[in-house]
């Protein structure tokens, strides 16, 4: 029963690890990143789909991405979803290939978005923190149904805080490179 609450808490802070990184490797750094189109969705014989199930997304230099839309009538709708997206990138259309260059990023951009991964870092720590809650409030139960012992409860709950501090130590670990990459001119 408490080998199994262990696997839980273990996973689902791990979960909490992986959208912290997948949030990060969406974020935009100095260099040209497939995944910065990840959030973009096209219109596309009246549904929305993503960019990367219309189009094919390729670095083709440090700061430039290419996009290679397999309908070519989907070109004109693409680049507008590009620009209405919050990026701000201007796309460059050359016949069915649209080129977007990355600007280079100023001091004060790389500033506020190492402030926004610190905040992105905090809610996953908080997240992080609300598993340790529900699962010592789980322990508290099944320490008043009696299913566990005083001992097996204490026990659990050391085990649950250094579950929980090997994970915010995680968290920190990959804000500390995330911010190492965005401030790296």
């Amino acid at each position: 029963m408490l080998d199994d609450l262990r696997k839980d808490a273990n996973a689902r802070m791990g979960k909490c690890i992986t959208s912290l990184k997948e949030h990060f490797r969406r974020m935009r750094t100095g260099r040209a990143n497939a995944a910065l189109l990840e959030g973009i969705r096209v219109e596309y014989y009246g549904s929305e789909m993503p960019l990367s199930q219309v189009a094919n997304v390729t670095v083709e230099d440090a700061r430039t991405l290419m996009v290679s839309p397999w309908d070519k009538a989907m070109v004109s709708v693409i680049e507008k979803a590009i620009m209405k997206s919050d990026l701000g990138l201007t796309p460059n259309t050359a016949g069915t290939v649209i080129r977007l260059p990355l600007p280079a990023m100023t001091e004060e951009r790389r500033r506020d978005l190492t402030k926004v991964a610190r905040q992105e870092a905090e809610h996953a720590r908080v997240a992080v923190r609300a598993v340790r809650r529900d699962l010592m409030n789980d322990l508290k139960e099944m320490l008043k149904e009696k299913l566990i012992s005083e001992d097996d409860d204490r026990r659990a709950q050391d085990e649950v805080q250094k579950l929980t501090d090997q994970h915010v130590a995680e968290v920190d670990a990959v804000l500390a490179e995330k911010e190492k990459e965005l401030l790296q001119v």
